[in-house]
């Protein structure tokens, strides 16, 4: 049986570093629920395991985030925001600079797959509209959408799932990574203005681009309802209670139909959530993850020092992705301390800027740009992604050394 799980466990990996297999057209939702299906139909798992296997309380908080984030989309203000960002400086430097300030703001509260899923489309129409290059302004967000997202407990899925296992503060987890994420957003914006420096162009007028409606009701409750969340956060209820109760009011309206909420929800993610978890502990089940562990502190190679959480969070990142490469560490070291959850949280999410498929945001941007006419290269975005990450990783490293959250070595 041993066997069986290792071989359904490389393959599922190996499919998140490939992103789909040669000749199907599965994606990497797909093939974690299929092998998580496969467990339990050869007996690796039974049904009560695959279910204790997930931690429900991460789901629900990434499902709440959604449900409010809807509320946002329901009102226009993503499509608003963008088109507004695109209209609003006369120069590229400025446009730039307004970019990366609203993506990596947003990204922070809102999560950055959220935030560059729906800015995206109308950021590509409104540049285009100006007669500019969209690609600088859309590696940009995505680099900005990650580096804000750094900031928060809930910027984004590997976060998140941090934050719930180490049972962390969302207020101190702000105090410590808040600082390393600006920096990073000046780093993204530096990075990409060096880069393509002199091929910009020049903004031509406003562009042709209809206005964007803007229900002011509905942003108002959306606004409203962040506020609670934040103020919720400093009581002593569970983060995901706090977050659930916000997205059952935010369900509750005249205008906006749950069913139309609940079709914003990206469930796909939600399932390879799920079905990671799933996996992930049938491996744990094996004891070889608990070996590893044993033999890696022996060693003195756990990654609770610099020299080793900055490479192996490079590396996993862009290899399967920061939140399988999350999931997957903190499967097999089920109690890390504080300061190196601090230092996984920031490391994996700026790594993820390297490559285009080093995070989630990256290829949302990449895709949603194709569907709009916008074609964004890996090779284009290696150029900004490699400075941008190295730079923003060696930053927040001397950081967290710094503040004595983690050692070199």
């Amino acid at each position: 049986m041993t066997a069986t799980i290792l071989g359904l466990f490389a393959i599922t990996y190996l499919g998140m570093a490939l992103g789909r297999f040669p000749g199907l057209s599965i994606d990497r939702t797909g093939i974690a629920l299929v092998a998580a299906i496969l467990l339990l139909a050869v007996g690796a798992l039974d049904t009560k395991q695959a279910v204790e296997a997930i931690d429900f309380p991460t789901i629900f908080i990434l499902l709440g985030l959604m449900i409010l984030s809807a509320q946002y989309a329901g009102s226009g203000f993503y499509d608003w925001c963008a088109l507004r960002v695109a209209r609003a400086a006369r120069s590229p430097a400025r446009l730039l600079a307004v970019i990366v300030a609203v993506g990596g703001g947003l990204s922070a509260v809102l999560a950055n797959d959220v935030v560059v899923f729906a800015m995206t489309p109308m950021l590509c129409v409104g540049l285009s509209a100006r007669r500019l290059d969209p690609r600088p302004y859309l590696i940009a967000l995505a680099g900005a959408a990650n580096a804000g997202s750094a900031a928060t407990m809930i910027g984004n899925p590997q976060n998140i799932l941090i934050g719930q296992v180490g049972h962390l503060n969302f207020w101190r987890f702000l105090e410590v990574c808040a600082i390393p994420a600006l920096a990073a957003l000046l780093i993204v914006y530096a990075v990409v203005w060096l880069v393509w420096r002199g091929r910009f162009g020049e903004p031509q007028g406003d562009g042709q681009v209809a206005e964007a409606p803007l229900d002011r009701w509905q942003l108002g409750k959306a606004v409203t309802a962040t506020a609670a969340l934040l103020a919720l956060f400093a009581l002593p209820i569970p983060q995901e209670h706090a977050v659930l109760l916000v997205a059952g009011v935010m369900m509750i309206s005249r205008r906006m139909a749950s069913r139309d909420m609940l079709g914003t929800v990206d469930w796909h993610l939600l399932v390879l959530f799920a079905a990671l978890f799933a996996i992930n502990h049938a491996l744990g089940l094996t004891g070889l993850p608990a070996a590893l562990i044993g033999d890696l502190t022996a060693a003195g190679w756990l990654p609770d020092r610099l020299a080793v959480m900055a490479p192996l969070a490079l590396v996993g990142s862009n290899s399967i992705g920061n939140v399988p490469a999350v999931i997957l560490l903190l499967a097999a070291w089920p109690t890390p301390p504080e300061g190196a959850l601090y230092g996984l949280a920031l490391l994996t999410t700026l790594a993820g800027n390297l490559l285009l498929p080093g995070s989630l945001a990256n290829i949302i941007v990449a895709e949603r740009a194709a569907a709009s006419g916008v074609r964004l290269g890996f090779v284009e975005h290696a150029r900004c992604g490699v400075p941008m990450a190295l730079l923003s990783m060696a930053v927040a490293a001397l950081w967290l050394w710094a503040r004595g959250w983690m050692t070199f070595a």
